[in-house]
């Protein structure tokens, strides 16, 4: 019995070890992607600000992006955007309208018949005015890293200027740096959003694995024809 007693103590404390390293590990790398990403961020829209300022929009033009990428955050119904993704579509909006960039690639998962993100995000974007030729659509934007990998591969983009929230911005922006695109990030925080702790400790999880895809260079989910984003966008509007 000592022995035994011995053997799950030693076996307890490598266990313990373990994911105190582990832990270590992935506040490292958690901690390097926002580090290296926080000049990336250029500005950001949020409840006090209603537009940009005449130095931030030059600082946008001057970055002169093939376009800005609003990624995905749900929607509520077959027609309305969640909170988090109506914010996302109203900055991404007034960049186009400040002509941060002349094309908009929209990016949602598709997946199912009872999901289409897309539909609700490319409405939105025309019923704000923004013309259907400057507006791409990513079906297949799955997750963030499929998202990014896409732009470059897909849709032929060097240069984006990305539309998230802050706590997602590091990700995106860092996964597409490795993958070779030239990245700036506009934060869309006009909100306190519900279930934003939750959401924030699985962020630290998606960091620490994207990483790790990066450093494969993973494809994506899916492939698909070569769309450049300097063309019309019509096309990938769907039905």
């Amino acid at each position: 019995m000592r022995g035994i007693r011995k053997f799950f103590a030693r076996l307890l404390a490598a266990v313990v070890i373990l994911a105190a390293i582990g832990g270590i590990a992935g506040m490292t790398i958690n901690s390097h992607v926002i580090n290296t990403q926080k000049e990336n961020i250029v500005c950001a829209v949020n409840e006090e600000k209603e537009s940009l300022t005449s130095e931030e929009i030059e600082r946008l033009q001057d970055f002169d992006a093939d376009c800005i990428l609003i990624l995905g955050a749900g929607i509520k119904d077959n027609e309305t955007p969640t909170p988090m993704l109506q914010d996302r579509l109203d900055a991404g909006i007034m960049l186009y309208q400040e002509g941060a960039a002349e094309k908009v690639l929209l990016t949602g998962d598709n997946g199912s018949v009872g999901h289409n993100e897309l539909h609700v995000m490319l409405n939105y974007l025309i019923e704000a005015g923004v013309p259907e030729e400057d507006i791409f659509c990513d079906h297949a934007g799955f997750s963030t890293y499929d998202s990014m990998y896409r732009a470059k591969t897909i849709f032929s983009v060097e240069k984006v200027l990305v539309v998230t929230q802050t706590y997602h911005q590091y990700r995106a922006l860092y996964i597409g740096e490795k993958l070779g695109l030239s990245v700036r990030g506009v934060a869309s925080d006009q909100m306190k959003y519900a279930g934003q702790p939750a959401r924030e400790i699985r962020e630290v999880f998606a960091r620490v694995k994207d990483v790790f895809k990066t450093m494969l260079k993973a494809e994506s989910e899916l492939g698909g024809e070569v769309i450049p984003i300097n063309g019309s966008g019509i096309r990938t509007h769907g039905e």
